[in-house]
């Protein structure tokens, strides 16, 4: 109520100055033909600047809004590939069995266009991925997640992310792997339906990795060259890759 009675007054002030401005010009020049003329040429601009300010400049300032949040939304997702996500496809990428099927798709070179993301994109997300739980190390993963625990609860708290439903969802199949792992003492010794249940979790979190991954170079690869540089020299799908430049 007191920013509508701030903005109430400020309107009636600047009309009431308006009109004792008109008034001071007429008892200047005598002159109310000069000031019709003046008055409807300016309320006839209105429609105009209308337009400039509501629709051309807003739209301006949205789309450059709109850049800075992507800068740093994937400024984010960076970190989170340099901090567990590249390692994550690591050690998941070790237990697909079907990998060859799809290995040279994942090799993004730097003459990609975008048409060949675009096809890539459509294969991975039809590519039924694999994990043989028995070649995993359930341990090393819940330790490996448990110690990462503070970054993802800060990528989560991150508001900037909640616009980045596929991002999202990543974290929250990271965070439910984690949960699934944690919450059972021994993982060496599981029962058939447990394995296969977290191979399933698995799966989900891998599935996804990859997906966001590809997003991720293409976004760096058109944005910040040296961070694709960076992230071609650390591709896990990628053997003969190295980080080590020459």
């Amino acid at each position: 109520m007191k920013r509508l009675n701030w903005q109430v007054l400020l309107a009636l002030s600047l009309i009431i100055m308006s009109v004792l401005l008109y008034l001071i010009h007429y008892a200047i020049f005598r002159d109310p033909h000069h000031i019709y003329i003046y008055l409807v040429g300016d309320i006839a601009f209105v429609p105009i600047e209308v337009l400039l300010v509501a629709v051309i400049v807003h739209q301006l300032l949205s789309n450059r809004e709109k850049r800075v949040r992507l800068e740093k939304m994937n400024m984010v997702i960076g970190a989170f590939f340099s901090e567990l996500g590249t390692t994550m496809l690591t050690f998941f990428s070790d237990y697909d069995p079907n990998l060859d099927h799809i290995r040279r798709n994942l090799i993004v070179a730097n003459d990609w266009s975008k048409e060949e993301f675009s096809r890539v994109s459509k294969l991975l997300k039809n590519y039924g991925c694999e994990i043989d739980i028995e070649k995993a190390d359930l341990e090393y993963i819940r330790g490996f997640l448990v110690q990462k625990r503070d970054f993802l609860l800060r990528l989560l708290e991150n508001p900037i992310l909640l616009e980045h439903e596929s991002f999202t969802q990543l974290l929250q199949a990271v965070f439910h792997l984690m949960d699934e792992l944690e919450n059972r003492e021994e993982l060496k010794q599981l029962p058939d339906s447990d394995r296969k249940h977290i191979a399933g979790d698995i799966k989900r979190a891998y599935g996804l990795l990859i997906v966001e991954s590809l997003n991720y170079m293409k976004y760096a690869r058109d944005n910040y060259p040296y961070l694709f540089s960076l992230a071609m020299r650390t591709n896990p799908f990628d053997q003969s890759a190295s980080v080590v430049l020459g």
